[in-house]
């Protein structure tokens, strides 16, 4: 059974930082894509950073430049670094992850960005 569990959300004020983690299990985590997407009330759930299996990664543009992810293949995790957060970035965060075969949602992690 696939489970892609998120951490790190939380409360953080403008031109803050937050790290988010999403620890994979029940799937050969290097085989995989993987990417965070964000969902902000009344809004659509829209791709964020992605990383591929070999390394590769790409940016929404909202996020270039403040948002750094990254892959740790031994620990089945990947990382969403957001740096100067603004209240914009206010959102639900999902973990994803795809193959051919397969794709893979995480639960979410709520990061809210208020002075």
């Amino acid at each position: 059974q696939v489970q892609l569990v998120e951490s790190g959300g939380g409360l953080a004020q403008p031109g803050g930082s937050l790290r988010l983690s999403c620890a994979a299990s029940g799937l050969i985590f290097n085989w995989f894509d993987m990417a965070w997407y964000r969902q902000a009330p009344g809004k659509q759930r829209e791709l964020v950073a992605t990383v591929t299996s070999g390394g590769s990664t790409n940016y929404a543009d909202s996020v270039k430049g403040r948002f750094t992810i990254s892959r740790d293949n031994a620990k089945n995790t990947v990382y969403l670094q957001m740096n100067s957060l603004k209240p914009e970035d206010t959102a639900v965060y999902y973990c994803f992850a795809s193959k051919s075969f397969g794709n893979y949602w995480g639960q979410g992690t709520q990061v809210t960005v208020s002075s």
